[in-house]
């Protein structure tokens, strides 16, 4: 709609070059699987190295050469590059190879854009997009550059270049107005969560790991899972039944990748809160990747950047269905703590396991007493109340209030001190 670009289509050819002063290189496999997540069909993969990118088309003019034959050869309809390019080089190398040209942020941003299911997803991918979209506008309108008068529109002088730029401004600050309110809804039913004491848990993990699967398998839902990046973008949120526990809310969250573009970690940084609030991650690993190791640290950066990072954390080795000698288990640290759980959420194997380490890392902070109460304890009789951590009420031969609570252990100290007592004045029944 802002500016003209050539016409898009399925079939591809990947670019993905390497650069000498890179602190650490990657083969073009996770962006070919990207490419093809989006629904194109990459025919072709050029890779290079540089010292550095070239400043007007990102490739030296003999790699610029050979994408083009390949381009005209395979009938290319967009040429994707596996790296951030700005707004200029992408207006060049359109020119010169006469298709569409999309960089990495732009490939995961269509990707976004397909798999927005919810009010809230579909509002943030359309932020990300028009943040990004933003710095292109300068494409296409050079034959409009000039000012253009009007009664009731824009007003005199007004160029088209500075209209589209303004209705992208306000069209911005109205998403981010919606955004808000959707945020502050999703601040209050956590806050909900807390005061009922239910404990969160949430899974994160490299995208494709296998988390959609596990959250089907361990909650019975039927969200969206598929072998592909990015299945799932929006969060979901079910109950789960967890023994010596009871109720846990599980959530299931964006997966991550490296070079995540930082306009998207902002553009879901309410989504990504509940990763942050949460009472446990479960850091979902597919044990079967030969990267394993290198997705795991991409995962740990992107939950240090939204906060996420000091959450108590359960690593589950999913999918060792393709191990051959990988059993379900529970590995423990020196203090017989759970660490990390093997299983294969595809068969079921080791859902078990799983359950009985949330339990027990959930079990440690949590205060499951019965407690005999006076009536003159009536003050710390409604706030137990209150904060929905009474299981049950019944009342003894002295006519004291006999109470079955549950909740955070620390959410129980603090509530004895706004009731102005200590844990040693309370009987235990």
């Amino acid at each position: 709609m802002f500016f003209e670009r050539p016409d898009s289509g399925e079939i591809a050819v990947v670019v993905h070059i390497d650069f000498n002063d890179q602190s650490e290189s990657y083969g073009p496999e996770e962006f070919v699987e990207l490419a093809m997540s989006a629904g194109a069909d990459p025919v072709a993969v050029v890779t290079g190295s540089r010292q550095r990118p070239d400043a007007k088309y990102f490739v030296g003019s003999g790699k610029l050469d050979e994408i083009k034959d390949i381009v005209d050869q395979e009938e290319a309809q967009v040429v994707l590059f596996d790296h951030a390019l700005s707004p200029s080089q992408e207006r060049n190398l359109e020119s010169v190879l006469k298709c569409r040209v999309l960089d990495r942020t732009g490939l995961i941003l269509d990707i976004f854009a397909q798999r927005a299911r919810t009010h809230e997803g579909k509002l943030q991918v359309e932020l990300a997009q028009l943040q990004h979209m933003s710095t292109r506008l300068i494409r296409g309108w050079t034959h409009l550059e000039r000012q253009k008068g009007g009664i009731g529109m824009r007003g005199p002088g007004e160029t088209q270049l500075e209209t589209d730029r303004r209705l992208l401004r306000v069209r911005i600050k109205s998403i981010q107005k919606r955004l808000e309110k959707v945020g502050t809804q999703r601040d209050q039913s956590r806050r909900s969560r807390a005061r009922s004491a239910v404990p969160t848990v949430s899974l994160v993990g490299y995208t494709n790991a296998g988390k959609s699967t596990l959250f089907n398998r361990i909650t019975g839902s039927e969200v969206y899972a598929a072998d592909q990046l990015f299945a799932t973008l929006d969060p979901t949120l079910r109950r789960l039944d967890i023994e010596q526990i009871g109720s846990v809310v599980l959530a299931d969250t964006v997966g991550f990748i490296r070079q995540l573009p930082h306009r998207l970690i902002k553009a879901f940084q309410a989504t990504l809160k509940e990763s942050a609030e949460a009472d446990l991650l479960l850091h979902v690993v597919d044990a079967a990747d030969i990267s394993r190791d290198d997705n795991m640290l991409h995962v740990g950066t992107v939950l240090e950047e939204i906060g996420a990072d000091e959450v108590p954390t359960l690593l589950v080795f999913n999918k060792i269905d393709a191990l051959p000698t990988a059993e379900p288990r529970i590995d423990r640290d020196e203090h017989g703590n759970p660490r990390r759980v093997w299983l294969s959420a595809r068969d079921g194997d080791g859902l078990e396991l799983l359950k009985q380490a949330i339990a027990e890392l959930l079990a440690v902070d949590v205060f499951t007493e019965t407690l005999n109460l006076p009536s003159h304890y009536g003050r710390l009789r409604a706030m137990l109340f209150e904060h929905g951590a009474v299981r049950s009420e019944r009342f003894d031969e002295n006519g004291h209030f006999v109470l079955d609570v549950k909740l955070p252990k620390k959410d129980y100290l603090q509530i004895l001190a706004r009731a102005g007592m200590s844990e040693d004045q309370i009987v235990a029944a």
